[in-house]
């Protein structure tokens, strides 16, 4: 297999994006994996799933971008709301000469999975949902603080070179002086932080952050459509231990999407596909080996709609 990294021109924006191709590809996978990742995050994020279905010789193809606004490249001012992402993944997809996915995502990724199935049902054949944002109205303060008037102020002060620099020697030190390594949860929200370092993820940032939250919660909701859900089988994942989108938002929406299955990581927090990469792909692949993607089209939305 390979695991390589690609750049293609999307209305007139650089977007980067990991490519998994499998050595061997006898019975290839109906669906591209799409793997979405969160806010302040990348594509980086997946490596771990992506190290682990390498070594599970799993036989199909899988796409990791870096959304609008984050990672190396692409980092306009523009249009970060949950449609907008939706419509950019499809064109992602379309200009891959890709047609079905299973979509995976994470946090802010989870809502833009829940948007785009909504959107463009004739593409989604499967939906995983990881610590996922939109299903609820509660969610970390640091990220209501991100809403407040005056956050394009603070952040750089919090997010300075100064203060990352800081918190990387905090950390080496912690591991030098018996500590141990740090967890691969705090390495992720490390990460997530030091993007914040450049003016234009810190823009994005707050751009999205304010198109999806306000300073009482998460303000988008896919909630109201969650009886959609049966069309696509769905997984939920999430960690007991999140202290970023709370666990009970995936427990009440397994309770509300028919046919759906829910796998909590009881060790994890919000990265349990980076806390815990062997268990989060034991239940991927089971997941993809025991569902059928499904086919919907428009017309089948259309009754669904009007049932």
């Amino acid at each position: 297999m390979s695991v390589s990294s690609h750049e293609v021109l999307l209305h007139t924006h650089r977007v980067r994006y990991t490519e998994y191709t499998p050595a061997k590809q006898n019975e290839p996978a109906e669906d591209v994996l799409l793997l979405l990742h969160g806010i302040a995050g990348s594509a980086r994020t997946w490596d771990p799933l992506l190290a682990e279905l390498e070594r599970l010789e799993y036989p199909g193809r899988v796409l990791a971008p870096d959304l609008l606004g984050h990672g190396e490249l692409a980092q306009p001012h523009g249009d970060y709301s949950m449609g907008a992402y939706a419509s950019d993944v499809r064109d992602l997809l379309v200009l891959l000469e890709l047609w079905h996915a299973t979509v995976i995502g994470h946090s802010l990724g989870g809502g833009i999975a829940m948007q785009f199935a909504y959107q463009f049902p004739q593409h989604c054949g499967r939906l995983v949902l990881v610590s996922s944002g939109g299903l609820g109205r509660t969610v970390s303060p640091l990220l209501r603080a991100a809403t407040l008037p005056g956050a394009k102020l603070v952040l750089p002060l919090l997010a300075s070179r100064a203060v990352i620099e800081g918190g990387r020697r905090i950390g080496q030190l912690v591991e030098r002086f018996g500590g141990g390594p740090l967890s691969p949860e705090l390495t992720e929200f490390g990460a997530h932080f030091a993007s914040l370092e450049q003016a234009v993820r810190r823009e994005a940032f707050v751009d999205t952050a304010r198109g999806v939250i306000d300073v009482h919660g998460q303000r988008v909701s896919g909630r109201d459509r969650l009886y959609l859900a049966d069309a696509a089988p769905t997984l939920l994942v999430w960690g007991e231990q999140d202290p970023m989108i709370p666990v009970e938002h995936g427990r009440r929406a397994a309770r509300e999407m028919p046919g759906s299955r829910l796998e909590v990581f009881e060790e994890s927090g919000h990265f349990p596909h980076c806390a815990e990469p062997e268990r989060f792909a034991s239940v991927l692949l089971d997941f993809l080996a025991t569902t059928s993607p499904a086919r919907l089209d428009v017309t089948e939305l259309a009754q669904k709609l009007a049932e």
